[in-house]
């Protein structure tokens, strides 16, 4: 097995705009509606949200951010991106929730896969490494190497999990193309056959990660249990993207869609050949089900802070949608963005309980508390939160002049008279409403909600899942004594100090 050469422990340091730009342009197959790209950056249709990439990576060699953005890196000498950095403190892992802080607001909490999302996933591979290495020697080095590879060269990632929706009632073993698969191993490497599905961020990324959601690890033939990292410009990878939700059609600037649509693909493996050196685990089903939650305890931390964003965004923008209109005032409409409100200061709150609960893992690092309530909360407000936008901005929404209509002399006047709202012109109310209805109604806003609703994988399952994990014994013994006597009976003994549940971080 040849590693990735890491002999050095060097790679090229903070990624520029300039360079992730041209590096996007590496011969990859890249299809949109029935064409190949040849050059993702300089394509209309992805082109904004690169160059908002590209000046978000930009600020990590501003002096003014450098030491929140990055951190000197011991082993190599460079500067390297802060999300990168394994957290063995207290404060490195605040520092890393103050980075991605930063980060999200610059994108309005739109960026749900962004380069600090998928650089958590990798410190989190790197930190899972000596269990994968004991499961298959030589498997750990590989974890290490690759994260290396990934925080040296500051590389912007994607990750794969779910298997295509083909026919979700039968099973891989009866038909092998519901599933990604290994059709061989050789002295190179595996060979893999299949798809995955809704690979955020591909298109815009150097590397995918591959590996299995909670609801596909559940394989009865292991030959479809596999992780492993590639380039996306990988021989036999064939990458389709779903149609843009950024274009701008009679008119419409659609700021958040343009700037912030991560795209979502297809990724087809053509019997592609994955190297030993990226491969991760093989067959393996046990570790794949206890290792999801190790290598997401960060991504699930740095989440908390995109959603918090994202509420802060919605928030914000109710408020200026309800001033515009002159509904500010009314009881309803401030219960409304009260509740809005709660919803941003509980997700500020489980981001500190995660830290005050925070755990030493195997590997060394620390990882935040268990966050698996939060994340069912956060699904299950995430309707509530959209519909106090929704319902505040009601009929306002869908019915606002486009820029052309702003700029026809004939139609003008109308606007400024008949669209304007309280203390605002037409303008900037119609850019305003127009901006509610992108975070709410049109193809960006629904699939912005729909990612909120899905992303944390199944809400019914991860119920369950919390259920089962739920220390409950303390209470059930003293609900035993109190039933097993008359009800004139001694009260049963003060309980114990209450435990919170916790994840087993072997």
């Amino acid at each position: 097995m040849t590693l990735l050469d890491t002999s050095a422990r060097t790679g090229r340091g903070l990624l520029t705009g300039d360079r992730y730009r041209e590096e996007l342009a590496d011969g990859r197959e890249l299809y949109l509606d029935g064409r190949r790209i040849s050059d993702p950056a300089g394509h209309p249709a992805f082109r904004p949200a690169v160059d908002t990439l590209a000046d978000l990576l930009d600020l990590q060699h501003d002096p003014e951010h450098q030491d929140l953005l990055t951190y000197k890196d011991p082993e190599s000498g460079l500067r390297l991106a802060r999300a990168y950095q394994p957290p063995r403190t207290l404060e490195e892992l605040k520092l890393q929730r103050r980075s991605a802080e930063f980060w999200h607001a610059a994108a309005f909490g739109q960026h749900g896969r962004s380069p600090a999302f998928m650089a958590s996933i990798a410190v989190g591979v790197h930190d899972f490494r000596n269990q994968l290495d004991r499961a298959r020697p030589g498997f750990g080095a590989h974890a290490d190497a690759w994260y290396r590879h990934c925080a040296t060269n500051d590389l912007v990632l994607s990750h794969a999990l779910g298997d295509p929706q083909i026919d979700r009632s039968a099973d891989p073993l009866d038909d092998p193309d519901l599933a990604l698969r290994v059709l061989e191993e050789n002295d190179d490497g595996i060979v893999v056959r299949g798809a995955k599905q809704l690979t955020t961020l591909a298109p815009l990324a150097h590397e995918v990660l591959v590996y299995l959601s909670a609801s596909f690890t559940q394989r009865r033939g292991e030959q479809f249990v596999v992780w492993f990292a590639l380039p996306l410009n990988t021989p036999g990878l064939v990458t389709l993207c779903r149609e843009p939700l950024g274009a701008e059609p009679f008119g419409h600037a659609h700021p958040l869609g343009a700037r912030y649509d991560e795209q979502d693909a297809m990724l087809f493996f053509d019997d592609v050949l994955v190297p030993w050196d990226r491969v991760f685990l093989l067959r393996d089903g046990a570790l794949a089900r206890t290792g999801l939650a190790r290598i997401n305890a960060w991504s699930a931390y740095i989440g908390h802070v995109r959603y918090r964003e994202r509420l802060r965004t919605l928030l914000a923008t109710a408020t200026l949608v309800a001033e515009s209109i002159g509904v500010d005032g009314f009881r309803n409409i401030q219960e409304d963005l009260g509740r809005l409100a709660s919803y941003t200061e509980l997700t500020e709150i489980f981001l500190d309980a995660a830290e005050a609960r925070a755990t030493l893992t195997d590997g060394g690092l620390l990882a935040p508390g268990d966050t698996a309530a939060s994340r069912v909360w956060s699904a299950e407000v995430a309707d509530s939160a959209v519909d106090v936008l929704r319902r505040i901005g009601a009929s306002g929404l869908l019915m606002q002049p486009t820029e052309n209509d702003l700029a026809h002399p004939r139609l003008r006047p109308f606007l400024d008279r008949y669209m304007r709202g309280k203390d605002i012109d037409a303008e900037r109310k119609s850019r305003l409403l127009r901006l509610a209805w992108e975070l709410t109604g049109d193809g960006f806003g629904q699939r912005q909600h729909l990612y909120e609703l899905v992303h944390r994988g199944d809400l019914a399952r991860n119920r369950i899942n919390l259920f089962k994990r739920y220390d409950q014994s303390e209470v059930r013994s003293r609900l035993e004594r109190l039933i097993s006597g008359p009800a004139d009976a001694p009260a049963a003994s003060a309980p114990s100090p209450a435990a919170h549940p916790t994840e087993e971080r072997p």
